[in-house]
Parts: C-alpha cells; structure tokens; sequence
C-alpha cells in the first residue's frame, strides 16, 4: 500500500544542477526520516543525505556535502534533493527512502523500510 516515486532524474553536462522529487502515498502518518541514496552499477548503495521531519536536522555524506541539499514537506510524505556542481562520478540511480524505524546510522541502508524504484541521472563531462 505504502509508495514512493522519485521524479526529475535526467542528463545534464558536469557543472549543472538537478532536482529531485519524491511522493508518499498510502499512508497517513507522519515519517519520522527521509533520505536519498544512490547507487552506481558495480558499486554500493551509498548514503547521500537524510532529514528529520520533525527537528529539520540534517546528515550528508561527505562526497556531496556543500553541494546537494535535502528537504522536505507534508510530514515527510514529498521529499527534494537539490543537486548543483554535478560531477560525473554522481551518475547513478537515486532512490528515496523513508521510515519511522530501524537500527544504524541515518546513512545506513538497512535504517529504512520504505523505499522508491529510482530515478536515473547521468551527468556528462
């Protein structure tokens, strides 16, 4: 019933900026915390960024600290991630997730119940 989809992925020349969004549906309570993470092929998912909705205290990893920015409204239920100084190196797929529960660190993939399909961006040298 819970679902996430993640929209405003695309191509962009290195240098640009993107913005991405994501929609909660099927639920009617607040989530606690919401994050976004990526993952390239042949690599890891990494932690990017999350945000508590009720404090608006916010993690980044270091790779994107100073130029990704996360936000959020409606409790959690639409979540951004704003995206500027684009390297090549960010090209993956990026996917939202959310949760009111789990163990770890806010970065920790294994913190997070709810998770959306992803969202490709490429960014072009």
């Amino acid at each position: 019933q819970v679902q996430l989809v993640e929209s405003g992925g695309g191509s962009v020349q290195a240098g640009g900026s993107l913005r991405l969004s994501c929609a909660a549906s099927g639920l009617n309570y607040r989530l606690m915390l919401v994050a976004w993470f990526r993952q390239a092929p042949g690599k890891e998912r990494e932690g990017l960024a999350a945000v508590w909705t009720d404090t608006g205290s916010t993690s980044y990893a270091d790779s994107v600290k100073g130029r990704f920015t996360i936000s959020q409204e409606n409790g959690g239920h639409t979540v951004y991630l704003q995206m500027s100084s684009l390297k090549p190196e960010d090209t993956a797929m990026y996917y939202c997730a959310a949760g009111n529960r789990g163990v770890g660190g806010v970065l920790t993939e294994n913190r997070y119940g709810f998770w959306g399909q992803g969202t490709q961006v490429t960014v072009s040298s």
